[in-house]
């Protein structure tokens, strides 16, 4: 009998490592308290600073919202009964109120459908008007919200096709919408488990090397591009706002469409065979043409071919003109660009890209406005004598500003800055933009001076600032800097520029960011316009403070630490510790060491992190320092782990150094990048008593061809991608690992057979691990009864190993 009750219990000990039947949990009272909670609404604000439209969200999804059907085509995630993107978050109300009235009630919007789920907010041309979607059960309608009277209403049924991008967009008359309607008699689905294949799945090489990442979501056989072709087919139609509609192009496959700023040209992009099973819808072949809304002609502007072919490298461009769209500060004229270079980063040349402009009615030929040593990034539209060109190469991480005269290229551009795009101290921030006479955002010009906004991040801490640049001498002239030492200033926009003052947000770690006008010169707040609560009081009070150390070899390093409401800090009881982080890869030493936190940030706990934990009685290291430095010839992940594990020395250590914590109990979480930072801790070093990794990746050859900011592939660097993966090091880990991912990720290069393949590894070779699989998630997590139990399975994890 002894003999079979041992075996008995050994049955039960098996049956308990391979999976527990649990039902959702929910954390402890006060992380619950933390987590659920209303979310404030978020602001929308006309450039006249007139009317502000409060728009209110659900705080998460539920399960039910990630349970209705998906279908995953061509790198879409579509809802196939409303055309809608299956991962939209929608909007459940809004309400309107004057800016300056603020001692007045938002107005509740009249006419608002019962349960609406509201998206694609849009202003009309002169701002007097929203135009959004409300997404029911069989499509989405297309609905206009007036601003005046705050009275919604539906001016189409629901036909809008919103798989790809907003389904409407305004027309510059303000009276009419441009919309994508799906057909009124629309081609059945096939369903997969119906339809008998009429042969097998053949793909072949043409002996030609591409370097593609591991997309997510591809097609995989005819009856899949049979059913992207069914749920991208659309009609164009023009439609007033009493709901009238005129047809302008027959059913197509339309990706893309635009009116001029003169609202005289239709610019619009269709989708054509043959369809890719390698890469997704945008890189499939591509026309695009220009109709003439007044002589009903088309004319081709643009032919793309399919491109499942690219050079290797994160500066690579696929060949032909890209970035094809109007320009802001001309009636009807395009803009796009064109690889010097093949579009291939190792083709060595003097100018990378080139620039060019094409007016209508696009009988002449495009004309070149400037030529660009790195890779074009973007242009900002000024007027006919000035616009602002980017460009940045990804090896070297700089970036230039050129200020280009668009009208005569024979005057040569002149370089605004030329920068380290890592290097946040000397960022010189965004330019200013403000509507011209065609509605539309072109630079912000005041008697020969543009403005820039910055965030102010300095090796003393953060300074918002506006700076005054010179158009004639490119020099800037400072006109403010925050000067807000227990509280975070974030400068949104000028409001005027005659009496100038500002649009500004401001929190404090335990007030909730508010929005405020502020006088420029007196530098005086002149009005308090929102008024949003603070919904974690319980922790309001906790110790909050970003402390800096350094790495052994030099490099300077910074983590948020909190610690609990109520800590003292001269007793210094030994707390167990909680360190969340990220890995980031830098060029420079300098740049790797620059702090871009801010004590006085608002805080706002999520399960993005670890500060719920506090009200457990831990300390927390949050955005812990974890950069990852190849200075040189030298790429960063040449000695990954190594830094790695410095990284996380270097912080156990400097916390230690103030007292507060017990270094025999360190815990070591991360999300993505992090989760794979994670395990490598684990497995590399004796640091910490147990880790989280939240929907990580764990074997580099399952991305061969490049993953997170390494652009060799497997074949190049093989002992790279293997020393760094904690699968090949599975045999290693002693240490206790809570694997979590999202049944449907949907981000490449992590999908979830990764951490299943992981757990099976280690679970085979007699490590301590537990896997939870969150149904329905994507590579974020989004339902509220998935979120709770994340936070309890957490809860419970750190409470067994750390206490």
């Amino acid at each position: 009998m002894r003999i079979i009750f041992l075996a008995f219990l050994s049955f039960i000990s098996i049956s308990v490592l391979a999976q527990e039947d649990i039902s959702y949990q929910k954390p402890s009272p006060e992380i619950l308290a933390l987590a659920d909670y209303e979310r404030a609404p978020s602001v929308l604000i006309d450039d006249r600073n007139e009317y502000m439209v409060m728009i209110y969200r659900n705080t998460y999804k539920t399960l039910d919202d990630l349970s209705q059907e998906e279908i995953k085509l061509g790198g879409l995630r579509v809802n196939p009964n409303t055309s809608m993107s299956s991962t939209m978050n929608f909007i459940t109300n809004m309400k309107i109120r004057k800016v300056k009235d603020v001692q007045a009630q938002p107005i509740q919007v009249s006419g608002l459908p019962k349960n609406c789920k509201i998206a694609y907010l849009a202003w009309s041309p002169d701002e007097h008007k929203i135009a959004f979607t409300n997404t029911i059960s069989t499509g989405n309608e297309l609905w206009v919200l007036d601003l005046a009277s705050a009275t919604a209403t539906r001016i189409c049924e629901a036909r809008l096709n919103a798989c790809i991008n907003s389904p409407f967009s305004w027309h510059p008359n303000g009276t009419q919408l441009l919309v994508r309607l799906r057909p009124e008699n629309p081609s059945n689905l096939l369903d997969p488990k119906k339809e008998i294949p009429s042969g097998p799945i053949v793909s072949i090489t043409i002996g030609k090397a591409s370097q593609n990442r591991t997309f997510t979501d591809l097609l995989k056989n005819k009856l899949d591009e049979q059913n992207f072709e069914n749920i991208i087919t659309s009609e164009l139609f023009l439609i007033n706002l009493q709901g009238e509609k005129k047809l302008l192009k027959d059913k197509n496959l339309f990706i893309f469409s635009s009116f001029s700023p003169d609202g005289n040209y239709l610019l619009y992009s269709i989708v054509e065979k043959p369809f890719s099973y390698l890469v997704p819808y945008s890189r499939f072949p591509i026309k695009t043409f220009v109709l003439d809304t007044k002589s009903n002609s088309t004319k081709m502007v643009n032919d793309l071919p399919l491109t499942e072919i690219m050079p290797k490298g994160f500066s690579a461009v696929r060949k032909g003109k890209r970035s094809m769209n109007w320009r802001n500060d001309k009636p009807a004229s395009l803009s796009f660009v064109v690889a010097l270079d093949e579009g291939d980063p190792a083709i060595k040349v003097s100018f990378r890209d080139e620039l060019f402009s094409w007016d209508a009615p696009f009988t002449s030929e495009p004309y070149s406005i400037c030529k660009t040593e790195n890779r074009f990034e973007d242009v900002t539209w000024g007027n006919n004598q000035l616009a602002l060109v980017s460009d940045s190469w990804y090896d070297t991480r700089m970036t230039q500003c050129y200020a280009i005269n668009p009208s005569n290229r024979d005057i040569a551009p002149r370089i605004f800055f030329k920068r380290n795009y890592q290097d946040v101290y000397s960022d010189p921030g965004n330019f200013e933009t403000r509507k011209n006479n065609l509605n539309k955002d072109v630079l912000a010009i005041e008697k020969n001076n543009l403005y820039l906004i910055g965030d102010g991040f300095t090796d003393k801490g953060q300074f918002p600032f506006i700076d005054k640049l010179d158009i004639t001498s490119l020099k800037t002239t400072r006109i403010y800097t925050s000067s807000l030492k227990d509280k975070k200033e974030s400068i949104l926009r000028m409001l005027d520029y005659q009496n100038p003052s500002m649009l500004v947000m401001i929190e404090s770690k335990n007030e909730f960011p508010n929005y405020y006008i502020k006088q420029l010169e007196k530098k005086k707040i002149s009005q308090q316009i929102t008024f949003n609560g603070n919904p974690f009081q319980s922790i309001a009070n906790a110790y909050k403070k970003v402390i800096k150390y350094q790495r052994a070899d030099g490099v300077a390093l910074s983590g948020t630490l909190y610690l609990p409401v109520g800590y003292d800090t001269n007793k210094k009881e030994k707390l167990p510790l909680l360190i969340w982080a990220y890995p980031e890869e830098f060029k420079d030493k300098q740049s790797a060491g620059q702090n871009k936190q801010n004590s006085n940030e608002f805080t706002f706990p999520n399960y993005g992190s670890f500060v719920y934990y506090i009200t457990q009685g831990y300390a927390v290291l949050d955005d812990a320092s974890f950069p990852i430095i190849g200075e040189g010839t030298k790429e960063p992940n040449d000695n990954f782990i190594e830094q790695l594990v410095s990284n996380a020395q270097s912080a156990i250590h400097a916390i230690d150094q103030l007292g507060y914590v017990d270094t025999k109990k360190v815990a070591v979480g991360g999300h993505s990048y992090g989760a794979f930072m994670t395990a490598n801790l684990l497995t590399h070093s004796n640091l910490f008593a147990c880790g989280i990794a939240r929907s990580g990746a764990y074997n580099r050859t399952l991305t061969p061809f490049g993953f997170q900011s390494e652009q060799r592939n497997y074949w190049d660097v093989p002992l790279v991608y293997n020393e760094m993966s904690p699968f090949y090091t599975a045999s290693k880990m002693k240490i206790p690992i809570l694997l979590v991912h999202g049944e449907a990720d949907n981000n490449p290069g992590t999908f979830t057979l990764q951490t299943e393949r992981y757990f099976q590894a280690l679970k085979g070779l007699g490590a301590n691990a537990r896997m939870l699989i969150l149904p329905k998630e994507s590579h974020s997590y989004v339902a509220k009864e998935n979120i709770m139990h994340l936070l309890w399975e957490q809860e419970q994890f750190l409470k067994k190993h750390l206490k």
